[in-house]
C-alpha cells in the first residue's frame, strides 16, 4: 500500500463500478486560491423569521405546530409531484417519462441554533425513529419504489435554511446512483453469497487503516474509494437491506455513530462543518433485495480549512472524480479527533 501514498493512481468503487483518481503528491502544492472568512455566527434558539421554527408561518401560509421534538411535513416546494400526469415520450433519441413522488421536510429539533453535532444522542435517536417511520409509510405506497433520506448542511451545500433539518424524497423509479449500487451489489451477492459491504467491512476491520470509529453495531470509516476530502461512511456490521431491519435497541448505536462523526467534523476546522449526507438502502419495490446492505454517506466539501473548499470542476466534470489527500490520511486525522472527543465523554 506504500505506493498509494506517494504516486498518482486510480481506485475502484465496487458499489458504483466507477474509478476515482488519487494524486497524493498534489497535497504538497501551495494554495493561492479563494479563501473566505469562516462563518462563526451564533444563532438564536428560535428565529421569528425562520419558516421551519415551531409556531411560525411557512411560505405557503401554513402554520407550524409548537413541536417539541421532530416535525415532518410535505415540502411546500416539492421537486416531485404525487399527482404528476402519466406520460412518455419516445422519439428516436428524444426520450422522457413521467415521474411521480412525494417530498418531505424533517425538522430535527425545534432549537434553531443546533445541528446534529449539537444534539444529544437520544435526540438523534428520535430522528432515526422518524426516518424509519417515514421510510415505512412512504415505501408502502404503490407508486413509490424508492425512498431517499438526505441532509444538506451549510449554505455551501445549497442549504437554504440554517434550521436543523433534512429531507425525504420518494419516487416511482430508482435514481441514478441507487440504480448503479443496486446492480453492482446484486452481481456481487450472486457470485459470493455475501453482501458486498459485508465482505468489504471484513477487510477494513482487519486492516484498520481507514476506520474512524466503531461500536458494537456500526463502523464509521473513510471508504478506500472516497472522492471528497473527508468523506465518510457509516455501515452496520450486520447485513441489513434497509433501516427498518435495524433492531430498535441498535438505533441508539446508529445515533452514537452520527453524533461522533458530526462532532469530529465540527472540530476538524473549528467550524460548523458543511456536508451532504444520505442513506442508500434497498428499493421499496416488494422484491427480496437481499443483496442490499444499507449505509449512510457523508460528502463534505472542505479541504484545507474552514474556508478552502474542494470544487468538482475541470477534469472532475469532464473526466473522473479526483482527490489529493489520500483516504488513509483523512481517516487518521478524523480518528485522532474521534479518540480525543470520545475520551472526553462528549456523548
Amino acid at each position: 500500500m506504500e505506493n498509494t501514498q506517494e504516486y498518482s493512481h486510480k481506485r475502484f468503487n465496487p458499489l458504483t463500478g466507477e474509478w476515482v483518481l488519487v494524486s497524493p503528491h498534489r497535497a504538497k502544492r501551495p494554495w493561492q486560491g479563494q479563501e473566505e472568512d469562516a462563518n462563526q455566527e451564533t444563532r438564536p434558539t428560535h428565529d421569528p423569521d425562520c419558516y421551519l421554527c415551531s409556531g411560525n408561518t411557512r411560505a405557503n401560509g401554513e402554520k407550524n405546530p409548537d413541536y417539541e421534538d421532530v416535525f415532518v411535513f410535505v415540502n411546500d416546494f416539492s421537486a416531485l409531484q404525487k399527482d404528476s400526469k402519466q406520460f412518455s415520450l419516445n422519439d428516436g433519441l428524444i426520450k422522457a417519462e413521467a415521474e411521480q413522488g412525494i417530498c418531505k421536510v424533517i425538522c430535527f429539533s425545534p432549537d434553531h441554533s443546533k445541528s446534529l453535532a449539537d444534539m444529544n444522542v437520544k435526540d438523534i435517536q428520535k430522528v432515526i425513529h422518524t426516518w424509519q417511520s417515514e421510510f415505512t409509510s412512504l415505501g408502502k405506497q404503490s407508486n413509490i419504489n424508492y425512498v431517499q433520506i438526505f441532509e444538506n448542511k451549510g449554505a455551501v451545500m445549497g442549504c437554504s435554511n440554517p434550521h436543523p433539518h433534512g429531507q425525504i424524497w420518494s419516487q416511482s423509479t430508482l435514481p441514478n446512483e441507487v440504480s448503479k449500487k443496486d446492480i453492482h451489489q446484486k452481481t456481487y451477492y450472486k457470485q459470493n453469497n455475501n453482501t458486498l459491504l459485508q465482505d468489504y467491512l471484513k477487510q477494513e476491520l482487519k486492516l484498520k487503516e481507514r476506520i474512524v470509529f466503531e461500536n458494537r453495531a456500526f463502523v464509521v470509516l473513510v471508504p478506500f474509494w472516497a472522492i471528497w476530502p473527508y468523506e465518510a461512511m457509516i455501515v452496520p456490521k450486520q447485513p441489513q437491506k434497509d433501516i427498518i431491519e435495524l433492531p430498535r435497541e441498535e438505533t441508539i448505536l446508529f445515533a452514537e455513530a452520527i453524533s461522533v462523526l458530526t462532532k469530529i467534523y465540527d472540530k476538524l476546522f473549528n467550524t460548523s462543518f458543511p456536508y451532504s449526507s444520505g442513506i442508500h438502502q434497498a428499493p421499496t419495490n416488494n422484491e427480496n433485495n437481499e443483496h442490499w446492505h444499507w449505509h449512510m454517506s457523508f460528502y463534505p466539501p472542505l479541504l484545507r480549512s474552514a474556508t478552502v473548499k474542494k470544487f468538482m470542476v475541470g477534469y472532475e466534470m469532464f473526466g473522473m472524480a479526483q482527490r489529493d489527500i489520500t483516504p488513509e490520511t483523512a481517516a487518521q486525522t478524523l480518528k485522532h479527533l474521534a479518540d480525543n472527543l470520545y475520551t472526553a465523554k462528549h456523548f
